[in-house]
């Protein structure tokens, strides 16, 4: 069973920048994918951004230039380094992991973001 735990977030200015990192653990068959979700209120649920084992980077339209996604695999984490930040990022953030069966519905608890204007 891999456990995802999150960090960092917080409370934070227009343009300014926040880090999220995220850690799993009981990796038995190994983590392919990591990804953060956000979810504001009211909203869906929206990919914000993915990176494989081999480092190839996705990223949703809205955060392109400002978030960049990085991953350690040997310690199997990953990070998202937020700058330029707007209210409309405003959201809970989430981590997520597929494992080396394919499956996807690992996530982390969770962690609040708010971008004050």
């Amino acid at each position: 069973q891999v456990q995802l735990v999150q960090s960092g977030g917080g409370l934070v200015q227009s343009g300014g920048s926040l880090n999220l990192s995220c850690a799993a653990s009981g990796t038995l068959f190994g983590i392919s994918a990591m990804a953060w979700y956000r979810q504001a209120p009211g909203k869906q649920r929206e990919l914000v951004a993915s990176i494989t084992s081999g480092g190839r980077t996705n990223y949703a339209d809205s955060v392109k230039g400002r978030f960049t996604i990085s991953r350690d695999n040997a310690k199997n984490t990953v990070a998202l380094q937020m700058s330029s930040l707007k209210p409309e990022d405003t959201a809970v953030y989430y981590c997520n992991a597929v494992d080396g069966l394919g499956y996807s519905g690992h996530w982390g608890q969770g962690t609040q973001v708010t971008v004050s204007s």
